[in-house]
């Protein structure tokens, strides 16, 4: 049933064997013997991958309930620890420089870390929380709740932007622009959120991580296009300028929680400390906000 359920909910023989941390032919053993037992297919299997039947949806779907309730009840009898999950960006440029904060306030609370940004990592690792972005489908039995929306915008060096003489944002199609691989579109999405007629923006060089990009940055290499959120300490301190300040871009950071943890005080804690956190340090109006 484990097997068939991880199936029916990824859509993949391969995926779930690498959740149950099984081989692909034991998923799909144990389907057939589950098929064979019950006397009707659950699986409607093709070259492009695997979907539920109609019985095998209802049944995959009665299913996660049951699991979800199962677990839940274990957690109660022996909690341990929370999984908070986030990118590695955020975790070194945000979260880090605020956790002796949550340490001091709730210094009961037990956190592992767990560094990822997509759907599948949360119940891969088995996640407790995560961070991620509007734009990521959360997996079922995942209470999502978005927060406040992602501010973005241009920075640099001083001294670059003092090289460049700049005037207004419309200078961006004369200066060496930059992005992080996984944010590839960062420029356009910036311009679209914008009232500014700009010229078209080229981007001249890709970084494989955001700690790389923000380097290139400090260092006077060109402008980058990132979330205020990585930047704000180098703000505070002067490393890095925001000539045109920030927009409120096309997506909102969420927080995730696994539904069967929803209710233990820690959770709640611990929930309720990163909404807090989020809306105190990211919640702005002011278009032109540093």
């Amino acid at each position: 049933m484990r097997a068939f359920e991880a199936t029916a909910r990824l859509h993949s023989f391969s995926a779930a064997a690498d959740e149950l941390f099984v081989t692909h032919g034991a998923v799909s053993r144990h389907i057939r013997i589950l098929e064979d037992s019950l006397g009707l297919p659950l699986l409607a299997r093709s070259a492009h991958g695997t979907k539920p039947t109609a019985e095998g949806q209802c049944f995959a779907e009665g299913l996660s309930r049951a699991f979800a309730l199962i677990q839940s009840s274990v957690e109660q009898l022996r909690p341990g620890p929370l999984t908070l999950s986030c990118s590695e960006s955020i975790m070194m440029y945000w979260l880090i420089p605020r956790l002796a904060q949550f340490q001091k306030t709730n210094h009961g609370i037990e956190l592992r870390f767990n560094m990822s940004s997509g759907s599948e990592a949360f119940t891969r690792d088995n996640s407790s929380v995560a961070l991620r972005l509007s734009s990521i489908d959360p997996p079922k039995q995942v209470i999502s709740n978005e927060v406040v929306a992602e501010w973005i915008g241009p920075v640099c060096s001083a001294q670059y932007l003092r090289s460049l003489q700049m005037e207004s944002a419309a200078d961006l199609t004369r200066a060496r622009l930059m992005v992080s691989r996984t944010r590839p579109h960062a420029w356009t999405d910036w311009r679209r959120c914008g009232t500014q007629d700009i010229g078209d923006l080229h981007v001249d060089e890709t970084f494989d991580h955001f700690f790389l990009l923000i380097q290139a940055a400090r260092c006077g290499l060109g402008f980058i296009n990132v979330p205020r959120m990585l930047v704000r300490e180098d703000l505070n301190s002067g490393a890095l300028v925001a000539p045109f300040g920030f927009l409120a871009g096309p997506n909102k950071l969420s927080i995730w929680v696994a539904s069967h943890l929803s209710r233990r005080p820690d959770t709640v804690k611990l929930v309720d400390w990163l909404t807090d956190e989020l809306r105190a340090a990211e919640q702005q109006t002011d278009l032109a906000a540093q």
